[in-house]
């Protein structure tokens, strides 16, 4: 089951501004590893169930695994050869906005091999290139 809102304010949300760094999520906060973002994108509720698939296959249901982004932001789309005007098109997916520093995705209870064999899979699933992280590379650096 993909995510989702189970409800929003406004059905149809803009397309709002994909510029900067993240200011918020930067930091390993649960786990003792994590993926961080090194582009900006939109990620699909689709695409963040691949990848949480394939995470989860990969650590054969070991350890704990916390998301740490949300696709709270609706996408619409017109239907095909449809003339211009008649107003917004239909909701047809969800996304999160992701910035360069968001953390995605956090392990723990599972050896460093693991996690980033685990990690590599996801990202492979995921539009943006990734960084591996561990808790203790995070302090140091």
């Amino acid at each position: 089951m993909p995510l989702m809102p189970k409800r929003v304010k406004y059905r149809k949300s803009q397309r709002g501004s994909r510029k900067g760094t993240a200011s918020r999520n930067l930091r390993i906060d649960f786990g003792e590893f994590g993926l961080q973002t090194l582009e900006r994108a939109w990620i699909t509720n689709t695409q963040l169930e691949a990848a949480r698939v394939a995470l989860t296959r990969n650590m054969k249901r070991k350890g704990k695994l916390w998301i740490r982004i949300f696709p709270d932001k609706s996408v619409t789309s017109r239907p095909p050869e449809t003339r211009m005007g008649k107003g917004k098109g239909q909701p047809e997916h969800w996304v999160a906005t992701v910035r360069p520093g968001n953390i995605l995705f956090e392990l723990d209870g599972v050896s460093e091999s693991v996690a980033r064999e685990s990690l590599r899979l996801a990202a492979d699933k995921l539009p943006v290139r990734t960084k591996f992280l561990g808790r203790h590379h995070v302090a140091a650096a």
